[in-house]
């Protein structure tokens, strides 16, 4: 057992009202929109968020007539989303659950992951691969899974310092101090955050990146089937946005095969 908390456990665990002004945070309408379109409008559809924060896609897909379930590490961000889901008169199962560990079993028609829920901010890619692990057992066969994930063709393009400076607002996170490393494709960095109390911190982080054909292979070797790859536009998921080195995160669609 760890007996020291990682920095992103530490960056939510008071970080509920904050969180959900974040810029990142906003594009919630046109992402399920576009959730719903992937599963036909179906209301029968069952679906898992996975690290789902304050509950912005759950609420909203719950709002739209979809039985969902969502599961976060941090009580912190699960007491925000259960707190606006019962003020909006909604009954939304959210459970206290650490992605790497889930117990669910064929119990999931779609399993989704947004804004780096839970994969990729793990300090090993050995916990990163059980997160996507555990998302293809939660599936049905035929289930499907929709997830963003960070670019790592970005990075050896563009300038990661450069794009925090210019992406963040004065209400979001700060980033800086950012060392690349090419040989393991993560970003080591400082963020600094003010949290619900109104106080400040500062943490040293690391996020991992990834390339497409990573991607890929680690869905397929779990039994995931018709793969697609795009840019993750905020608010505007899309399969017509063919991936580009200057999009910051990548949108995976993947269905788990008929057979599994």
């Amino acid at each position: 057992m760890r007996s020291m908390k990682q920095w992103y456990e530490a960056l939510f665990d008071n970080y509920g009202k904050q969180y959900d002004k974040e810029s990142f945070a906003q594009g919630t309408l046109g992402e399920c929109d576009f959730i719903e379109r992937e599963i036909g409008f179906d209301k029968t559809k069952r679906i898992l968020d996975i690290g789902c924060g304050t509950g912005r896609h759950a609420i909203e897909l719950t709002k739209r007539g979809y039985k969902v379930t969502g599961i976060d590490l941090s009580p912190a961000q699960l007491r925000q989303a259960d707190a606006k889901a019962k003020q909006l008169g909604l009954h939304i199962e959210f459970r206290l659950a650490d992605a790497r560990a889930l117990t669910f079993d064929t119990e999931f028609d779609l399993a989704i992951m947004l804004c780096e829920g839970a994969f990729p901010l793990m300090e090993t890619d050995e916990m990163n691969y059980d997160i996507l692990k555990n998302a293809a057992k939660a599936l049905v066969p035929g289930g499907k899974f929709i997830f963003t994930t960070l670019n790592g063709l970005f990075p050896l393009f563009h300038s990661l310092q450069s794009f925090f400076s210019e992406a963040t607002t004065g209400t979001d996170a700060q980033y800086a101090k950012h060392t690349f490393d090419i040989m393991t494709f993560r970003d080591h960095n400082v963020t600094r955050f003010v949290d619900d109390d109104g106080e400040e911190h500062v943490l040293a982080c690391n996020e991992r990146y990834y390339v497409p054909s990573e991607i890929t292979w680690l869905l397929k070797s779990l039994g995931f089937c018709h793969i697609g790859i795009f840019g993750a536009k905020l608010g505007a998921f899309s399969r017509d946005d063919i991936l580009q080195t200057r999009d910051f995160e990548m949108l995976v669609i993947a269905e788990k095969s008929p057979s599994l």
